[in-house]
């Protein structure tokens, strides 16, 4: 049985009504009408989100690829999850050799990932080696106190500020930047306090 570390959202070990559930489905959710041909879940932990896509998107979809660093949440994936266009493999979201096994995609979602990782740069490299031109790039993470600075989360590095999350697409073309409290997903409203951000950016061509 995978442990349930209050990190690691598991739908079949959680109430379906706890919010921590109710929002990261809500992002998957949003992201389904972007999302075509191959499609990159980018650490996909337990793996409900990329059978999401496979099967709601299964006639936009040719292949989804769930990607965690966890050999124990990808076994559950493969158990809990499978589906014929579906998956799950054992791999460093920041392996620069990612695209010589597994090519580049159409889209690549990514959620809750940045603020685990210290080799941010390296991520971020990663997502455009691996996007293809004219992709769809899909990230999601908590905001904070900016990089550098101490985070309430054992499991989080920092939690980067709003103006540091809207960096890091400047190079993107058409960026679509919104904001996430709970299930609700919008552009953004003047004195509302949003706790995540979600970007959409297309790849250069």
């Amino acid at each position: 049985m995978i442990e349930d570390t209050g990190e690691r959202v598991i739908p079949k070990l959680m109430d379906p009504l706890n919010p921590l559930l109710l929002e990261h489905i809500a992002r998957y959710q949003f992201a389904l009408p972007y999302v075509h041909g191959r499609v990159l879940d980018l650490s996909c932990g337990a793996g409900y989100g990329s059978h999401m896509i496979a099967k709601r998107r299964k006639k936009q979809v040719d292949e989804v690829v769930g990607v965690d660093l966890d050999p124990k949440i990808i076994q559950y994936a493969k158990g809990e999850y499978y589906h014929p266009k579906t998956q799950f493999v054992v791999e460093n979201a920041i392996d620069e050799t990612l695209v010589d096994r597994y090519g580049t995609f159409d889209a690549i979602v990514s959620f809750e990932t940045i603020e685990h990782i210290a080799e941010e740069q390296a991520l971020l490299d990663n997502y455009k080696r691996l996007l293809k031109p004219g992709g769809t790039l899909i990230v999601s993470t908590p905001f904070g106190q900016g990089r550098g600075m101490p985070v309430g989360s054992p499991f989080h590095v920092h939690q980067l500020t709003i103006a540091e999350f809207q960096e890091l697409f400047s190079d993107y073309n058409d960026v679509e930047l919104y904001y996430q409290n709970g299930v609700l997903i919008e552009p953004g409203r003047e004195g509302v306090h949003y706790p995540l951000g979600i970007a959409v950016a297309q790849s250069t061509q």
